[in-house]
């Protein structure tokens, strides 16, 4: 059985295409050619029936064999053939779209219902303007008054220099759009359950920071409650011993063998008071409540500078009326300084290291650097690093953030950058 295409295709026929429409071959050369369509007079005889011999033949097969709709408009829009295939997917039988405006029969609105105008047309400015277009926005009509989202392109044809029409591709994409609409969907309910998590973390996150704050802030109420007592009571009778030691002694000092054991008695109480002082210290350092931040941070370097034997280059910089915060901030800002020396002396093995604290502009900055073995990086983030956590829980709690810079055999640096608004 013959395949016929409706209407005149006396612009197909002639072996010129489109770009990305049809590609057909000159019976004379085979070559393809590319480009608007150009219509020139055929070089073979025509058969009885309109036709153009094998050549007719064939061109006739490529359009009812595509799967993609196709039309070709005139200078007026009115359609001068179509295929199969798009008559099809129009809900048209061929016959009723030959000689109608294809604007006006199935591109007439948008797909909310607003009127398009024709003047706006991207299929009429292919002939009108000469410009091709490619679009996968816009909707077609059907026959039954629904329309479908389509993709089309629409591409002048040349007839000896001068555009005589267009010829129209389009294909139904309704299961494409589903398929992205689908794949939105699936992706606004992921970041929705991702918002939703995020916010769950956070709050879960700001809990545990208000924890661990709140247990921080037990914890240096509780030492400061047993250093009080320590000097209460503890303090007081190691000094009302120490009294009646003396006493005894002026009382016994004919007996030289027990002023001996007097006098080192004596001695043992003096020690005992220093590490009991020794202890306070450790649980509340009395400079810090008395003095303030900076003299006990200054305090604190040079105990250090002391006890670790390290040579210590420490540098205190506070701008001129800069106030030392007070408070939770005060002794979080000197628990984690004292950390930071901690780690020094049981870790780094270092022979020196230099201490910058810096406040100005409302940030204090605290670095502690060393010359010691180092470490790499994913020693200083292991959960079991719980100085490090403590440090940087402490930090994020106020709004600060702690660095950690750390080499093996190159040492390690610490930067504490805090704000000071609790100062005031």
């Amino acid at each position: 059985m013959r395949l016929r295409v409706i209407g005149t295709v006396d612009a197909l026929k002639a072996g010129m295409s489109p770009p990305n429409a049809i590609h057909a071959c000159s019976p004379a050369s085979g070559a393809s050619v590319a480009g608007p369509l150009r219509r020139h007079a055929p070089s073979r005889p025509r058969v009885p029936g309109g036709g153009a011999g094998p050549w007719s033949d064939r061109l006739t097969l490529l359009l009812e064999s595509t799967g993609e709709g196709m039309f070709g408009i005139d200078l007026d829009g009115r359609c001068t053939f179509v295929n199969r295939a798009g008559a099809t997917i129009l809900g048209y039988a061929a016959e009723d779209l030959i000689g109608r405006n294809m604007h006006y029969l199935i591109h007439h609105a948008h797909g909310d219902g607003r009127h398009y105008p024709v003047e706006e047309c991207p299929i009429f400015r292919a002939f009108r303007q000469g410009l091709p277009c490619r679009i996968d926005s816009e909707v077609l009509w059907r026959a039954d008054g629904s329309c479908f989202p389509a993709e089309y392109s629409s591409y002048p044809i040349v007839e000896q220099d001068a555009v005589v029409g267009a010829v129209v591709t389009f294909i139904d994409i309704s299961e494409r759009k589903q398929a992205e609409e689908l794949l939105r969907r699936a992706n606004d309910e992921l970041e929705r359950r991702v918002e939703e998590r995020t916010q769950e973390l956070s709050g879960a996150l700001t809990q545990l920071r208000e924890l661990s704050a709140y247990l921080h802030t037990v914890r240096e109420e509780e030492r400061t409650r047993i250093a009080r007592e320590i000097h209460d009571e503890l303090g007081s009778l190691l000094v009302a011993l120490k009294m009646d030691v003396n006493w005894l002694g002026k009382r016994v000092a004919e007996d030289a063998g027990l002023g001996r054991k007097l006098q080192s008695m004596g001695r043992m109480i003096e020690t005992a008071v220093e590490n009991v002082g020794r202890i306070m210290t450790d649980l509340r350092p009395s400079i810090l409540d008395h003095q303030g931040l900076w003299a006990a941070l200054d305090w604190q370097a040079q105990e250090f500078a002391e006890s670790s034997e390290l040579r210590c280059d420490a540098r205190l910089d506070i701008a001129a009326g800069t106030p030392a915060p007070t408070g939770t901030l005060a002794i979080a800002v000197f628990r984690i300084f004292q950390e930071m020396l901690s780690n020094v002396a049981r870790h780094a093995r270092a022979t020196s290291v230099h201490i910058r604290i810096l406040a100005e502009d409302g940030l204090l900055g605290i670095e502690v650097s060393d010359d010691g073995c180092g470490a790499p990086a994913a020693a200083f983030d292991s959960p079991r690093a719980y100085g490090v956590l403590g440090m940087r829980e402490r930090a994020g709690h106020f709004g600060g953030e702690l660095a950690i810079s750390s080499h093996p055999g190159a040492g390690t640096t610490v930067r504490l950058r805090i704000p000071l608004q609790e100062a005031a």
